[in-house]
């Protein structure tokens, strides 16, 4: 499955921004779908993920109460909402895709977990 990110842009602090990821080329409803950040000059980190097979969602510790992920399978889309953003939440956002399944209960998740992933889109928050 391919992956297609969008919807990043330049948004001032406490505002929203609606990310989507939106796949090609196969089914979602078999792939856990992640999002990550990369800010300048830092690693990328994990901000959540949604499992297959029920729509289990984690988060990161920095982005829960603020941003939530959804999907659907039918239009092969999952968006990351975010709120009350700040300026260090600028970064690049990526989703990636696996078939592995997840379970509820962590806030982290190593970006090798994942096999596909998209092209990132900027998302920049002013203050």
């Amino acid at each position: 499955v391919q992956l297609q990110a969008s919807g990043g842009g330049l948004v001032q602090a406490g505002g929203s921004l609606r990310l989507s990821c939106a796949a090609s080329g196969g089914s979602l409803s078999l792939y856990s779908v992640g999002w990550f950040r990369q800010a300048p000059g830092k690693e990328r980190e994990f901000v959540g993920v949604t499992s297959w097979g029920g729509g289990v969602t984690n988060l990161a510790d920095s982005v829960k109460g603020r941003f939530t992920i959804s999907r659907d399978n039918a239009k092969k889309t999952v968006d990351l909402q975010m709120n009350s953003l700040n300026p260090e939440d600028t970064a690049v956002y990526y989703c990636a895709a696996t078939r592995g399944r997840f379970s509820s209960g962590f806030n982290s998740l190593h970006q090798n977990a994942f096999a596909n992933w998209g092209q990132g889109t900027l998302v920049t928050v002013s203050s």
